[in-house]
């Protein structure tokens, strides 16, 4: 039997998720978290084979949130639900120790399909996704500006891009407010770009923010 978490914000969400385990014999949800700091609490206290995890919510960012989870349990799998497109998201939180990356729009049996995949140490990316990520490796294509970007710098970028202010995101990010200032200085000179209402304009453009 795979034991199961579901993390997600949206208590109608994770009623969907767990209807849709509910009727897989060789998996069941065992517990849900609402938050990230919830999630970090639960997996530390117990030992889940997958977590389900929704790219935003409350509190940690995801990227901290995987990275902590892989501390605390290594062989704890995890499955990221994202709205965002996979071209935008999944090469990071793979990179930050996610074992999959499905898009909320996926049919169900795909989701049973990746958990079981990862619940035996697999990595699951889309079919789609696999195509086009072996298109980007095998051409000459150039990588967009973001990509450049170190993990923090990113989430520094999506937080100025999401409207938040350098004190809000030091607050989040347990930073100073001068180092949150010079993350910004820094992907400023790596994407070329001047002021916030450019880098605002390119998240925006890229789908780096909802």
């Amino acid at each position: 039997m795979i034991k199961l978490i579901i993390a997600d914000d949206h208590s109608i969400v994770r009623e969907g998720l767990k209807q849709i385990i509910a009727d897989t014999p060789d998996m069941a949800v065992v517990e849900e978290a609402a938050d990230g700091n919830e999630l970090l609490q639960k997996t530390k206290m117990n030992t889940y084979d997958v977590v389900v995890l929704d790219i935003t919510m409350p509190g940690p960012n995801v990227l901290d949130t995987l990275k902590q989870i892989k501390r605390q349990r290594p062989a704890t799998q995890v499955l990221v639900l994202s709205m965002h497109p996979e071209e935008q998201y999944a090469i990071r939180v793979l990179k930050a120790g996610a074992a999959g990356y499905l898009n909320k729009e996926s049919a169900p049996s795909e989701l049973i399909k990746a958990i079981r995949k990862i619940s035996k140490g697999r990595k699951y990316i889309s079919p789609d996704f696999a195509e086009n990520l072996a298109d980007v490796i095998l051409s000459d294509h150039d990588q967009p500006p973001h990509a450049a970007l170190s993990d923090r710098e990113y989430q520094v970028l999506c937080m100025i891009a999401a409207g938040e202010t350098v004190k809000n995101i030091a607050e989040s990010l347990f930073l100073s407010e001068k180092t949150v200032s010079t993350y910004r200085s820094r992907i400023m000179q790596k994407m070329g770009m001047k002021n916030n209402a450019e880098l605002i304009h390119y998240a925006i453009k890229n789908m780096l923010v909802q």
